[in-house]
This record gives structure tokens, C-alpha cells and sequence, in this order.
């Protein structure tokens, strides 16, 4: 077993390999790895790019994000998440929960939330009751995935 020990490395790539090859970093960044059996998994497509947990209650907060500059309050069951680094294009996908009571305790039913309007450096998210007006939610949780520009 060899150790390298220094304070700037400066390799092409960088490749682990014990029989097979687990681990590929590139020199342009990119990072593959093997997932089961034979297949490979490009590690940056698979990374959330953007997340946010807020209140969509009353006076709208944002509990934890990533990647995220701000939420806006358009109306009841409507608001803007505007995303800090943009995505490449318009064509991500952005998935998510919500809970009409944050104690737990509603157990009626709700859908949402929706989203039907991306921009690279946004998504309008809409919720709302089992009817089909748009309702505020007390826990909105969203998750984006594809490329940052």
C-alpha cells in the first residue's frame, strides 16, 4: 500500500480500481460511480439541486433550504420559489409534499402541491383542498432535480 501525502495533487483523473472500477473523477469534475451490479451512476444528475421547507401559512417563512434565494406569497395556495444558482434550462423536475396542519392532527384530504410554471431561475408551487379551489399549507416541502446552468 503507497501513501501520498502533499498539499496540491495534480492528476488527469483519478481512478479507484480493485478488480473493477467503483470510482471515476475526471479532470473536467465529473464523478461516476458504480451503483449495483454493472451500472454507473453520474453523481452530479443524481444530486438535488434545490430544496426548501416552509410555512405557507399566514406570514410565509422559509424552516430550511438549499439553493434557494426567497418565496413569495402570491395568494391563497400560490407561491414563487425563486431558485439562488439557476437551472440550465426550463425542462426540471421539481416534486414535493404538504401538510395542511403543522400539530399532524387534519387528516382530510389535499392536493397539491402543484407545478406547472418553470423558469430557470424559478417555480410557481400551487396547493390546495380536495375540491378544487387553492388552500394554504401550513408545511410545504420542494425538491428540484436536473442541470444548473
Amino acid at each position: 500500500m503507497s501513501t501520498i501525502v502533499g498539499t496540491n495533487i495534480e492528476v488527469t483523473n483519478i481512478k479507484f480500481d480493485s478488480d473493477t472500477t467503483s470510482m471515476i473523477i475526471s479532470n473536467a469534475g465529473q464523478v461516476t460511480v458504480q451503483g449495483e451490479g454493472t451500472a454507473t451512476t453520474n453523481l452530479q444528475q443524481g444530486l438535488c439541486k434545490q430544496w426548501i421547507h416552509f410555512n405557507g401559512f399566514g406570514t410565509i417563512a422559509i424552516v430550511g433550504s438549499f439553493n434557494t434565494t426567497s418565496i413569495t406569497d402570491n395568494g391563497t395556495g400560490d407561491y414563487q420559489v425563486t431558485i439562488a444558482n439557476d437551472m440550465a434550462n426550463d425542462d426540471y423536475s421539481v416534486s414535493g409534499t404538504m401538510c395542511y396542519d403543522s400539530t399532524g392532527t387534519s387528516s382530510a384530504a389535499r392536493q397539491g402541491p402543484a407545478v406547472n410554471e418553470h423558469a430557470v431561475g424559478s417555480y410557481q408551487v400551487y396547493t390546495g383542498s380536495n375540491t378544487t379551489s387553492q388552500d394554504d399549507a401550513a408545511v410545504i416541502n420542494m425538491q428540484t432535480m436536473g442541470d444548473l446552468a
